[in-house]
């Protein structure tokens, strides 16, 4: 059991309690547009450490659970912690990026960390099997490209509250951050880091057409 996949749950937990029963200290330190353009930049960092509700809390610290050890074995617990770090500040920054005119946007969660360590997981080890919802075996691959692309559904439509952006962004630190950690990895997996930086290159061509 790592001592570090535990503290970083641990805070996530705690913080999210305080979160859930102080409604002062939740708008304090969540994301919001309009506070951090104001220069409250802590929320780029605090928001990641508090969820909407238990379920947003559990599904996420469920999937870190699953796929940390796979980054740890490979890359050791300092760049678990900077992939995991660099992923959340990297969604948090993306997100800025598409909603600097919205100054009444807000969100919460860990997502934007997590999907970075997912991303993380899959290129180090691409021939790994997920369950989905259990039941059904899914390449991890398959299922982190179709991930991103209903990600960039999710951020055309603006149909929900989920903050795709920070998803993305997650992802796409968790990409740049595992392949500078292990760059044998455009040797050993080139196919998976192609196959990987698909949804980010089309992300990235629909921002330049206007079409986000």
């Amino acid at each position: 059991m790592n001592t570090v996949l535990i503290a970083i749950i641990v805070v996530n937990v705690l913080v999210s309690y305080k979160g859930f029963n102080d409604l002062s200290f939740f708008r304090k330190y969540e994301f919001h547009v309009g506070s951090i353009r104001s220069g409250e930049q802590i929320r780029l960092l605090s928001s990641g450490f508090l969820h909407a509700d238990m379920t947003h809390l559990i599904f996420n610290m469920l999937t870190l659970w699953f796929f940390a050890p796979v980054v740890i074995s490979y890359l050791g617990d300092f760049s678990f912690v900077l992939v995991y770090f660099g992923s959340l500040i990297f969604g948090s920054l993306l997100t800025m990026v598409f909603h600097k005119n919205d100054y009444g946007y807000r969100a919460v969660g860990a997502s934007g960390a997590v999907t970075g360590v997912l991303y993380s997981a899959i290129l180090l080890q691409p021939d790994m099997m997920l369950g989905i919802f259990f039941i059904i075996p899914m390449p991890a691959y398959i299922f982190g490209i179709l991930y991103l692309l209903y990600s960039i559904y999710g951020m055309k439509a603006k149909n929900d509250n989920i903050g795709h952006t920070a998803h993305f962004g997650g992802a796409v630190g968790g990409y740049l951050i595992t392949l500078l950690k292990e760059p044998t990895l455009f040797v050993d997996h080139t196919l998976m880091v192609i196959l990987l930086a698909v949804p980010i290159v089309i992300l990235f061509v629909m921002e330049k057409m206007g079409k986000l």
